[in-house]
């Protein structure tokens, strides 16, 4: 959990597994954002029986968005954050399925949208829980509402991707001596500046800077790499947390709630998210992390320092998937879809929420970015 001036730690619950012997933790804030277990557990399954099969945005629907359109962490206490909201949208809209883009983006306007425009973060048993933003749900919602403007032909969603994105530049970054970078939540607000990595998303700054017209989408992508290229240049692999400091060092940091600096369920997301990039220094980020990235899937783990040396023994979705980011970038699209459908297999047999959105997500950046408005046609890579 993180800790900042303006609130205070309010929960840390643990969920015992039976048969397991794991631990599985909720938290207030996304500073320390669940993801999993501490580094020496494995991941708890939900529970959740999802079906084989090829339509991996049905399954994660099906298996973890309510009828009214909440998005349930059923492994997780049976909370809501709003990273879980953007990511239903993302798969909504990539499947071009409106119904369910609508009631995900409805109940997140009516329980979740804070009077500056950002979400807030968690919701539990009827009510906001904790109402400060994370930074990456807003993008990934912003980004979603963008593209469905124009996939549905709706006004109203496209004018409400742009509200959001308004609200993300003006509250949610921070202009340092690397340039313009995107700090954890409007929270984050003061030097040094708490950052995670894995939240910058070029791909989709790419979209809503073309979709706004505003250029200070332009300067996010160039600062956040910049925080990027500065942390990949004192490790082989980039942390969960970072911060950067008001004379622009910036430097590997530990969750607030906790643990060590590692490349865990966080950090794993940042060869994702810049492989879907046109850019070639973006996709040229993934290539520096091929360096120390394990691609063999019997060798990919959940958590590594930031050598690139497994600190568990456990796999996950997201690892896998992560680690077929790395081989697509390098060229080998056969070991890519291997290890996609590996991740796939993996959440079949013990699901957890950020698995199964990771799955489906990562297929649809990697395989097909194209219908959420990433188009790399004439682009050099």
């Amino acid at each position: 959990m993180r800790e900042h001036p303006r609130r205070a730690v309010a929960l840390v619950s643990a969920l015992a597994v039976a048969c397991a012997a794991v631990l599985a933790w909720v938290v207030t804030g996304p500073d320390d954002a669940a993801r999993g277990p501490r580094a020496a557990s494995s991941p708890a399954p939900s529970g959740t029986g999802l079906p084989a099969g090829p339509d991996l945005t049905a399954r994660f629907v099906d298996a973890y968005v309510d009828p009214d359109g909440r998005v349930v962490r059923r492994d997780q206490g049976g909370d809501t954050v709003s990273e879980g909201q953007a990511y239903a949208m993302l798969l909504a809209v990539a499947d071009r399925d409106e119904a369910t883009f609508d009631r995900v983006w409805d109940w997140t306007e009516r329980e979740l949208v804070r009077p500056d425009g950002l979400l807030s973060w968690t919701w539990r048993d009827g009510a906001v829980v904790d109402a400060n933003s994370a930074a990456d749900a807003d993008v990934d919602a912003a980004h979603a509402l963008v593209v469905a403007g124009d996939a549905f032909e709706r006004p109203d969603l496209r004018a409400a991707g742009g509200r959001l994105a308004t609200a993300i530049l003006d509250h949610e970054t921070r202009t340092t001596p690397l340039g313009r970078v995107l700090v954890g939540g409007q929270w984050a607000d003061a030097p040094p500046y708490r950052v995670n990595p894995s939240y910058a998303s070029p791909a989709a700054y790419e979209v809503i800077g073309r979709a706004t017209g505003d250029r200070r989408w332009t300067e996010l992508a160039d600062g956040d790499r910049a925080v990027l290229g500065a942390l990949l240049d004192e490790a082989p692999l980039p942390p969960d947390w970072a911060q950067v400091t008001e004379d622009g060092r910036v430097e590997a940091m530990p969750p607030s709630g906790g643990g060590s600096v590692g490349y865990g369920l966080d950090a794993q997301r940042v060869a994702l998210r810049y492989a879907a990039s046109c850019e070639p220094a973006d996709r040229g980020v993934v290539r520096r992390l091929g360096a120390a990235v394990r691609t063999d899937r019997d060798d990919v783990r959940g958590v590594y320092d930031l050598g690139g040396t497994p600190t568990v023994a456990w796999q996950h979705p997201l690892a896998l998937t992560s680690a077929a980011a790395v081989s697509g970038v390098d060229g080998d699209a056969r070991a890519g879809s291997a290890l996609l459908a590996d991740a796939a297999t993996l959440d079949e047999r013990s699901s957890t929420y950020y698995g199964a959105a990771w799955v489906a997500l990562g297929e649809q950046l990697l395989t097909d970015p194209r219908r959420l408005g990433v188009d790399c046609e004439g682009v050099a890579s």
